[in-house]
């Protein structure tokens, strides 16, 4: 019996805004005395996360997301000095809650659930204050845990587990959605999550079964009977 629904954040219900990307990255190297090239940022950042090592034992590390950062930063043209202190300041505009904006798709999505009884829970892996997010951005949720408070990143299963404690219900009894395959599906299968998707807004990975190209098929993927009328 399906009686809550987790979600991660970042890239699933919400997007970084313009301070969080490419011509934010161009203002804040200019701080920095940084020439960065906005044209440059998605190879970069596709480089940059080909490059990224998690923490053997999955413990949350502000440090490997400034190392990312400042590859992104070097990527754009920024090789220099600086471009550690600007990765820091970049990293930490990722804390606020101002600089994020909803997929359009997230809130009816939520409010459609909610109507249906269910409760509803965010798991991401960041250092954010996740209440100051879910207050600055109107939700409307039952649990949310980053992994800058609880110590660890998913895919470990041990962050899934906990949101679903605070929400008292069972690993069977819930769903995960979320844009990563190695840290929303499996991490939440290895947490007992059978029911996990996902979200696949680009097309990339037609070869998953559980796949959702946007965050309005989620109930109808849940079974669940909604009234378009």
């Amino acid at each position: 019996m399906l009686k809550a629904v987790l979600f991660d954040v970042d890239f699933t219900i919400a997007r970084p805004g313009p301070e969080l990307g490419p011509e934010g990255y161009r203002r804040l190297g200019e701080r920095f005395g940084l020439e960065l090239d906005p044209a440059r940022y998605g190879e970069a950042r596709e480089r940059a996360v080909e490059g990224i090592k998690r923490h053997p034992e999955l413990e949350h590390d502000e440090e490997i997301w400034v190392a990312f950062t400042e590859r992104i930063i070097r990527g754009m043209g920024g090789d220099a000095e600086s471009a550690y202190e600007c990765a820091v300041e970049m990293t930490r505009a990722w804390e606020h809650a101002e600089h994020f904006e909803l997929f359009e798709d997230a809130p009816p999505v939520l409010a459609e659930l909610r109507a249906q009884g269910l409760k509803l829970g965010l798991v991401s892996n960041t250092g954010r204050d996740l209440d100051a997010f879910i207050a600055h951005h109107g939700l409307q949720v039952d649990a949310a845990l980053g992994s800058g408070a609880f110590g660890r990143t998913k895919p470990h299963p041990t962050i899934f587990r906990a949101v679903l404690e605070r929400l008292d219900v069972e690993p069977a009894d819930a769903a995960m959605v979320g844009d990563s395959i190695e840290d929303d599906v499996e991490g939440a299968h290895a947490a007992g999550i059978e029911r996990a998707f996902l979200l696949d807004r680009e097309d990339r990975h037609p070869e998953i079964a559980e796949r959702l190209p946007d965050l309005l098929a989620l109930p109808a993927a849940l079974g669940l009977d909604v009234d378009r009328s």
